[in-house]
C-alpha cells in the first residue's frame, strides 16, 4: 500500500470490511455458523483497517466519527500535499474558514449521541411497524438475500442453532454490520460518489445527487425496499448534520432493539 495513491489507498481501507461482508454473504450457507464467521471476518478486516489508517496517519475513519475534523480544519493539514485539497489556498489566510460548526466539546458529542439514540429508536419503529400490515407484507416487501422458507424455522432460532448461535447474529447485527455499513455508505460512498478523492469532501457537505444514489444502494442491501429506503435517508441525515457517530448508533441501536425484539417476540422472518 506504501507504493499506491493514497486515495486508492484509504478507498480500499474503507470499502473492504463490507466487501468481505457482501462476499462471505454469497459464499457462505445461510445458517448461524456461517453468519458467525462472516461476523468474525468481517470484524477481524475492519479492525485490520482501523489499524492501518491510524498507523498511516492519515485523515480517516476518526476523523469522520464526528466531522469536527476536515482537510479544511488546520489541526488536519499535517501534510502539506493535503493544502493542494483546498479549493482556495487563499482560504488559509481566513481565520474564519475554520470556525467549522460543530467544535469538539462535551455537549456537541453528547447531543450528537442522543439524535443517534433517537433517531435509532424512531427507524426500529418504522422498520417495525409496517410487518403488522397485510397489505404492505403482500405487496411492498422485496424478498431477496436469505430469508427462511416461510414454512421452516429460522437458522438463528435457539432451538435450531443453540443459544450461543443466536447472540453471535445479535451482536454481529448490532455491532458488527451497522458500523460497517455506515462507514462504507455514508462515510465512503457517499463522499466517493462526489469526487474520485473522497477525503476531501467534508462529511457535512450535502449533495442530493450522491445522497440519493447511497439511499438507493443501500435500499438494495436489504429485504425490505421501502423503510430501507427511509432508514439510509435517515442514517445519512445523520451523518451530515451530526456526524459519522452519530449515524452509526443510530444504526447499532436500530439493529439491536430489532434483534431483542425478533428473541422476545419469536418473529423470526425479520431475521
Amino acid at each position: 500500500m506504501l507504493f499506491v495513491q493514497r486515495e486508492t489507498r484509504d478507498a480500499v481501507l474503507y470499502a473492504a470490511p463490507f466487501l468481505a461482508w457482501i462476499t462471505l454473504q454469497m459464499a457462505l450457507p445461510a445458517t448461524a455458523v456461517g453468519y458467525a464467521v462472516r461476523t468474525g471476518v468481517t470484524a477481524a478486516i475492519g479492525l485490520a483497517c482501523l489499524k492501518v489508517l491510524k498507523v498511516f496517519k492519515v485523515h480517516n475513519v476518526f476523523n469522520d466519527l464526528n466531522d469536527f475534523k476536515d482537510l479544511n480544519h488546520p489541526n488536519d493539514l499535517k501534510d502539506p500535499k493535503d493544502i493542494n485539497s483546498l479549493k482556495d489556498l487563499n482560504d488559509l489566510k481566513d481565520p474564519n474558514h475554520f470556525n467549522h460548526p460543530n467544535d469538539l466539546n462535551h455537549l456537541n458529542v453528547l447531543k450528537a449521541l442522543c439524535v443517534g439514540l433517537i433517531g435509532g429508536l424512531v427507524v426500529n419503529v418504522l422498520w417495525i411497524a409496517p410487518e403488522y400490515s397485510t397489505w404492505y407484507r403482500t405487496w411492498m416487501e422485496l424478498p431477496i438475500g436469505e430469508l427462511p422458507p416461510a414454512s421452516g424455522p429460522s437458522p438463528y432460532e435457539p432451538s435450531v442453532c443453540g443459544w450461543p448461535l443466536t447472540i453471535v447474529k445479535l451482536i454481529g447485527s448490532a455491532f458488527v454490520i451497522a458500523p460497517v455499513e455506515e462507514v462504507f455508505f455514508r462515510s465512503f460512498l457517499y463522499r466517493r460518489l462526489q469526487t474520485r478523492d473522497f477525503r476531501a469532501v467534508p462529511l457535512s457537505s450535502f449533495d442530493l445527487s450522491s445522497f440519493l444514489w447511497m439511499v438507493f444502494l443501500f435500499t438494495l442491501e436489504h429485504d425490505r425496499p421501502v423503510v430501507a429506503a427511509l432508514a439510509g435517508a435517515a442514517y445519512g441525515l445523520l451523518a451530515i448534520r451530526f456526524g459519522l457517530g452519530s449515524a452509526i448508533v443510530a444504526h447499532v441501536v436500530t439493529n439491536l432493539m430489532l434483534g431483542l425484539h425478533v428473541i422476545y417476540r419469536g418473529e423470526w422472518w425479520f431475521w
